[in-house]
């Protein structure tokens, strides 16, 4: 079993790192209820969510490589992911929405005629 002190030199930026994980989610989170498109409450929880999940990932590095007292970069791996993952799904929500919108146009087009 592990020791479960963590040094000071990983615990406070650890605490540091969370706390700040935790503000940007908050803050993703808030963006997605209070804009009122969709377009506007796409860009919210993409950039804060993953922001924060980069911020707690990175934590998780710290701390785990401080109790190891060796690198662990197993949750790099989620980061590059999670950076990759986001930015994509969000355009392609964004073009079905766009292309839906257009489709809804079109047939009110032909509705008027």
């Amino acid at each position: 079993m592990m020791d479960a002190t963590i040094p000071l030199w990983a615990g406070i930026p650890a605490c540091i790192l969370l706390v700040l994980g935790g503000l940007l989610a908050l803050t993703g989170s808030a963006g997605l209820l209070r804009f009122r498109s969709f377009y506007s409450r796409i860009h919210a929880p993409t950039l804060g969510n993953t922001l924060g999940c980069a911020c707690v990932l990175l934590s998780s590095i710290l701390v785990f490589s401080a109790w190891s007292a060796r690198p662990v970069f197993h949750e790099v791996i989620i980061i590059l992911l999670l950076v990759v993952s986001s930015p994509v799904t969000a355009m392609l929500l964004m073009r079905a929405a766009t292309y839906r919108k257009r489709l809804t146009k079109a047939d009110a087009d032909l509705d008027a005629r």
